[in-house]
C-alpha cells in the first residue's frame, strides 16, 4: 500500500511539475534586442560549461550507486583504498579549467556588455551608423508608476514607452522615492533606479512589437502594478505615436509632477503633451516643490564650509564663478598648492597655454574671517 502511494505521489509530482514548466516563457532565451540576446548567450554557454562537470557527476552517482550496492557480489571491494593521484588530477583540474572558461567568458561579456556604453552594432554583424544618435528617454520611478520624458520630442508618458526599431535608445533613469529596478526583459537586463541618482541603459530593439516592461525590485504595496508597455515600430509610427500623446496630453509641469508624484495604483496611460524645461534636473535633485533645496545645491554649500564663517568666506570667494565654466579658477581657490599643476595639465589636454601662477594680493588675505 504504501509502495503505491509512494508511485502515485511521484507520478503526481511530475505532472504538476509539467503543468507548471509548460507556462514558462522562454523570452529571455530568445528576446527581440540585441543587447538582450547577447544576455541570453552568455546564459546558454554558462550553462552549457557548467553541464560538462554536473553531467558527467550526476551519471557517475548513478553508476556507483547502481555498481556497488550490496547485493552485487562481484562489485570490487577495498577497504583500505583512500587515495588515487589520476583521480585527484581528475577531480581538480576539470572545475578548475571550467571555472578559468567561465572567468574569461563573463569577463569579456561583462565589459562589452556595459549598460553605461553607447552600442557598437544593433545586430550582429551590423554597426550603428555614424549619423544615427540614439533616441533619448529619461525614465522616473514613481510609485507606483513610470514615467517617460522624451527631451527631444518634449513630451512625456505615464505607464508607456515607445522606441524605434534598430534605432539604439540611451535610457536615463532615477527614483523620486525608493530605489527600484527597471526591466524590459526583450531588450536588455535590469537597470536600477536610485533617489538622487542617475543610472543609464544603452540598447536596441530589432523587431516590431509590443513588450512588457515591468518593476522586478520591490517597492511597497503597489509594486505589482508597476508595469507598462513598450512599443517599438518604424520611424513613421513613432511619429504617429508622438502626434497622438501631442494631440491628447496636458503640460507636465512642476506642479503637475507633484501631484503625479503621489502613491497610486493601477494608475492608467497618462499622455503630457509638453514637458517644463529643467524638470529632469530638478526631480534628479529631488527638488522640484519650491520649499526643497536641490541636491546640487546642498553639496555645494556642504563643499563650502556649510553654514558657518568658513562657509560665508568661501561663497564670496565663489561668487560668480560657482556657476561659470571656468574650472581653473575652482582649482585655483580650492587647492592653491597644486594649481599651477593642474593648468599644466588642463593646458596639455585642451591644447592651450597654461596660465600663469596667480600671486597672493592683499585683497586675498584679508578679505576672511580673520581679516574682519
Amino acid at each position: 500500500m504504501s509502495s503505491l502511494r509512494s508511485r502515485i505521489l511521484s507520478v503526481s509530482s511530475l505532472v504538476i511539475s509539467a503543468l507548471l514548466l509548460s507556462g514558462c516563457d522562454l523570452l529571455l532565451l530568445n528576446p527581440s534586442g540585441d543587447v538582450a540576446a547577447q544576455q541570453g548567450n552568455l546564459i546558454i554557454y554558462s550553462t552549457i560549461l557548467m553541464l560538462i562537470v554536473i553531467l558527467p557527476v550526476m551519471a557517475l552517482t548513478v553508476f556507483f550507486a547502481w555498481k556497488y550496492r550490496a547485493s552485487n557480489r562481484d562489485a570490487t571491494y577495498e577497504p583500505e583504498w583512500d587515495h588515487s593521484i589520476s583521480l585527484e588530477i581528475v577531480v581538480w583540474s576539470l572545475p578548475l579549467a571550467i571555472i578559468i572558461c567561465l572567468g574569461g567568458l563573463t569577463w569579456v561579456a561583462t565589459h562589452r556588455l556595459n549598460p553605461y556604453n553607447d552600442l557598437a552594432r544593433i545586430a550582429p554583424g551590423v554597426p550603428v551608423a555614424e549619423d544615427v544618435e540614439p533616441l533619448t528617454i529619461q525614465v522616473v520611478a514613481l510609485d507606483w508608476k513610470w514615467l517617460f520624458i522624451y527631451p527631444e520630442q518634449g513630451i512625456a508618458m505615464v505607464n508607456e514607452a515607445a522606441a524605434i526599431t534598430d534605432r539604439p535608445v540611451e535610457f536615463k533613469l532615477t527614483s523620486s522615492t525608493v530605489m527600484n529596478s527597471f526591466y524590459i526583459p526583450a531588450l536588455a537586463g535590469m537597470i536600477y533606479t536610485m533617489p538622487g541618482m542617475e543610472t543609464e541603459m544603452n540598447a536596441v530593439m530589432n523587431e516590431d512589437g509590443t513588450y512588457d516592461g515591468f518593476a522586478s525590485n520591490y517597492s511597497g504595496l503597489g509594486y505589482n502594478w508597476m508595469r507598462f508597455k513598450f512599443y517599438t515600430t518604424d520611424e513613421a509610427g513613432f511619429d504617429a505615436w508622438v502626434d497622438k500623446v501631442r494631440a491628447e496630453g496636458d503640460v507636465l509641469d512642476r506642479d503637475a509632477f507633484v501631484a503625479l508624484d503621489q502613491p497610486s495604483m493601477q494608475h492608467p496611460v497618462t499622455p503630457y503633451a509638453e514637458v517644463e524645461d529643467g524638470l529632469w534636473t530638478r526631480i534628479l535633485n529631488q527638488c522640484v516643490s519650491d520649499d526643497a533645496l536641490c541636491m546640487n545645491d546642498m553639496m555645494m554649500v556642504d563643499a563650502l564650509g556649510g553654514g558657518g564663517l568658513e562657509g560665508l568666506y568661501n561663497r564670496e570667494l565663489f561668487r560668480g564663478i560657482c556657476t561659470a565654466d571656468d574650472p581653473r579658477a575652482l582649482i585655483e581657490i580650492l587647492r592653491p598648492q597644486d594649481a599651477h599643476r593642474e593648468a599644466a595639465l588642463m593646458s596639455a589636454i585642451e591644447g592651450t597655454p597654461p596660465l600663469p601662477p596667480k600671486s597672493t594680493t592683499s585683497s586675498q588675505t584679508t578679505t576672511g574671517p580673520e581679516g574682519h
